[in-house]
């Protein structure tokens, strides 16, 4: 019904830069928010950083500063750019939205994406 299509992870050194972009696509009426969450080995899955359909943005302490996200309405696109990567910053992105599905009543869904890997790494 509503798929999540990620990409722009990849390996970059300790400082470096990556994009991730996250593709919404399907029976979608309209979208709450979208975000980014993170998962390492061992630890538990993070919100990254989110933003509203409104623009409203809220970030990790950590990532503040560094990670901008940002979206794009008529795409139903969301985008992290992350600088200055850390080392423990390593871990599998994944994307996330809450949305409305385009049906006669409507309904609310928060779909995840499959996941891509970011390494940071010398």
């Amino acid at each position: 019904q509503v798929q999540l299509v990620e990409s722009g992870g990849g390996l970059v050194q300790p400082g470096g830069s990556l994009r991730l972009s996250c593709a919404a696509s399907g029976s979608i009426f309209s979208i709450n928010a979208m975000g980014w969450y993170r998962q390492a080995p061992g630890r538990e899955r993070e919100l990254v950083a989110s933003i509203t359909s409104g623009g409203s943005t809220n970030y990790e302490d950590s990532a503040k500063g560094r990670f901008t996200i940002c979206r794009d309405n008529a795409k139903n696109t969301v985008y992290l750019q992350m600088n200055s990567l850390k080392p423990e910053e390593k871990a599998v992105y994944y994307c996330n939205t809450k949305l409305i599905t385009r049906t006669t009543s409507g309904t609310y869904l928060e779909v995840w994406g499959r996941g891509t890997l970011v390494t940071v790494s010398s």
